[in-house]
């Protein structure tokens, strides 16, 4: 007769709506950039499900939280960030949320002041950290203390998966540096839209200059395309560079500029900054994101593309990334 009642009872609670399934979900963390998302997801394996707020052509500077987007961060059982002002006034939610849940801002808790503070001094509190791979891979390990907060019976495999993530990333650090220094050295001049590229200057021993500053909140000024024109002129510049997230008017401008003045200046292509690629594709990753960037600038700069390293040949296989 218990037994009859108890069995009853289970099929009851089985026909509540949600009954029986909380158990079976993964946790969920959501990240405001997919550059953490990709990371994460590396570091998670099947053990939490990772989702981004901030998608392909979305510039972070300027983004405006959607109630929706407020709703999927307090049902999330991790917040991931970036910090260092990347999110603008969205980080005070942030902080919000993080007296009821594990919410980190990567950047800050992952990385020394120190390793920042050069590029700091110039820049001011500049956000873009993943330009630099080997201070982007600092985060795995912070990633992975976050995610075992909600799913602790994985915290090992997690640790395990980011130190083996962060030896892929290390590969892809000494690849750029080597492709890099192949452009010739009066030509290694990096002009983009805004200075989102700090820190990959710093990182790969190449000249950064861009026609706005770190935030796309204000417009560039004539002064500034001024410059910019002189810059590629002097310099001999043959290309200058867009950016998949920003308006591409500030640099026709500068192209146009230095047309009057005789310099021809081409457009050496689109770069990724802000937001990675498409989802589905090698430059919708992290790894394929800093490729294809490095592969444009060197290219464009007179330079040419190091081997693809053998600790990334599994990666290039999946994405059918062939080392042309």
């Amino acid at each position: 007769m218990l037994r009859s009642i108890f069995l009853a009872g289970l099929a009851a609670l089985a026909l509540l709506p949600g009954a029986g399934t909380a158990a079976d979900e993964k946790p969920r963390a959501v990240t405001t950039i997919a550059m953490i998302a990709d990371v994460a997801g590396n570091v998670a394996g099947d053990c939490v499900q990772v989702d981004a707020l901030m998608g392909p052509g979305i510039d972070p500077h300027l983004y405006e939280a959607k109630s929706s987007d407020v709703r999927r961060l307090r049902a999330a059982d991790a917040i991931l960030y970036a910090g260092y002002s990347l999110e603008g006034q969205l980080g005070n939610v942030l902080e919000r949320l993080g007296a009821d849940k594990p919410a980190v801002a990567v950047s800050p808790a992952s990385i020394a002041t120190g390793e920042l503070i050069s590029v700091q001094d110039l820049y001011g509190i500049d956000p873009h950290v993943w330009m630099d791979v080997s201070l982007w891979s600092k985060i795995a390990p912070t990633i992975a203390a976050t995610l075992a907060e909600i799913a602790p019976g994985c915290a090992d495999a997690m640790e395990r998966r980011a130190a083996a993530y962060q030896q892929r990333l290390n590969a892809l650090h000494g690849w750029i540096g080597n492709s890099i220094a192949s452009i010739p050295e009066r030509q290694r001049v990096l002009v983009t839209a805004h200075d989102a590229f700090a820190y990959y200057g710093r990182a790969y021993g190449i000249e950064v200059e861009g026609v706005q500053g770190i935030s796309t909140d204000s417009e560039a000024g004539i002064r500034d395309i001024r410059r910019m024109v002189e810059l590629t002129i002097e310099r001999d510049v043959p290309a200058v560079f867009i950016e998949s997230t920003i308006n591409p008017r500030t640099v026709e401008a500068v192209i146009d500029g230095a047309a009057d003045q005789d310099h021809e200046v081409t457009i050496g292509g689109e770069l990724y900054s802000d937001a990675m690629g498409n989802e589905g594709t090698a430059e919708g990753t992290y790894i394929g994101m800093l490729r294809a960037n490095t592969r444009t600038i060197v290219e464009s700069l007179g330079g040419e593309p190091a081997p693809w390293p053998d600790a990334l040949a599994d990666w290039a296989e999946r994405w059918q990334a062939d080392d042309e």
